[in-house]
């Protein structure tokens, strides 16, 4: 008997170079209807990060890495000078769809780098160069996710209550996420998390997505309105608090979706420590504090109207409708990375991780 495929067995971004095309899962069809995408053009990529098809700054690092590639094989050209203005042009591009996670750009940048050390190169080899930074990036985001979850882990206990907000899991990287990588590993060893996802208003990424996807794993979840979570803590369920991030400044102030510096202050309130899981990518040690850091608003519309059958809002109220909050670093108790766990000073610590990454 055919074992029925769940959420899990796609491939959030992947890339389908025989048909100069990346497939992703749109992830704002969630959890109703499962629907690839096929995209193969600059608007397309553009639109699919914007408007959240592809989300989650590891996934979106991912598909900026592969969306540039095919950009670039478009390009045509034997001449350099015109490639490069070309490809500039094409990154400048993708690099507007999203402006706080830092993931888009570092990705852009990366490949970027390729080109400009390749300029003795043709336009074919540079082409294929930018076709195996690409596949790296998507590969080491699995490794890094690993090691993200084995650090996490080490933080918690069997049978602990865990509380996650938005969606850090699979769905927003290439595999196991970064907030829920802890609980995909303790998982797998038998650890009987007890895993509370806020709904995250308003995209609901946490009933969407968090829910749906521990759910389809068998891992033991709950979902609960944003609103319930200081409930939940002043009840005892939780022990611990993973969240993931969007960037991270150098102070160990973070950027995440919006509602997290609410967990943050009420976790403090009652003593429970919350971890934020973030790849060595989202650490951006040229933004001294979280003041620096652009957040994204976006459209009214996502407030009033988005999930219900009729407008919820009176007509031309003002919406604001920032898609970020920054969570600032003393209410952390660690910021949770591949190369180990940074603790407070973070103007030292994360300096230090980015020590070892760069060894």
């Amino acid at each position: 008997m055919e074992t029925k495929k769940t959420i899990l067995d796609y491939e959030t971004v992947h890339l389908d170079d025989e048909n100069n095309a990346m497939i992703i899962i749109d992830q704002t069809q969630l959890p109703g209807k499962t629907e690839l995408l096929t995209l193969t053009t600059a608007k397309q990529i553009w639109d699919a990060i914007y408007l959240l098809q592809v989300r989650g700054a590891p996934a979106i690092g991912v598909a900026a890495g592969y969306g540039i590639y095919l950009l670039a094989k478009q390009i045509v050209t034997e001449d350099y000078d015109a490639f490069y203005k070309e490809f500039k042009k094409q990154k400048e591009y993708l690099d507007s769809s999203r402006p706080t996670a830092v993931n888009l750009s570092w990705a852009l940048n990366r490949m970027e780098a390729v080109v400009t050390a390749n300029q003795d190169k043709s336009v074919a080899q540079i082409k294929q160069l930018l076709k195996e930074e690409a596949i790296e990036i998507q590969q080491e985001d699995i490794r890094v996710c690993k090691a993200i979850g084995e650090n996490g882990l080490a933080l918690v206990k069997p049978g602990d209550g865990i509380l996650t907000h938005c969606n850090a899991g699979q769905l927003a990287t290439s595999r196991y996420g970064t907030a829920t990588a802890p609980i995909y590993l303790g998982h797998e060893r038998g650890y009987e998390f007890r895993v509370y996802a806020d709904e995250t208003r308003p995209l609901l990424q946490g009933a969407r997505l968090t829910a749906y996807e521990l759910q389809s794993a068998g891992v033991n979840v709950t979902l609960i309105c944003d609103s319930a979570s200081s409930t939940v803590m002043r009840n005892g369920w939780i022990d611990a608090i993973f969240v993931g991030c969007d960037r991270v400044a150098a102070n160990g102030d973070v950027a995440n979706k919006v509602g997290t510096a609410n967990v943050a202050a009420v976790a403090a309130r009652y003593h429970i420590p919350m971890y934020v899981c973030a790849p060595t990518s989202t650490i951006d040690l040229n933004t001294p504090t979280g003041d620096q850091i652009k957040i994204e608003e976006r459209p009214a519309e996502e407030v009033t109207e988005m999930w219900y059958e009729k407008r919820m809002a009176p007509d031309d109220v003002r919406v604001y409708n920032p898609a970020f909050d920054v969570t600032d670093h003393e209410l952390i108790a660690g910021i949770v990375t591949e190369y180990g766990v940074a603790k407070a000073p973070y103007t030292e610590s994360l300096k230090e991780i980015m020590a070892k990454k760069n060894a």
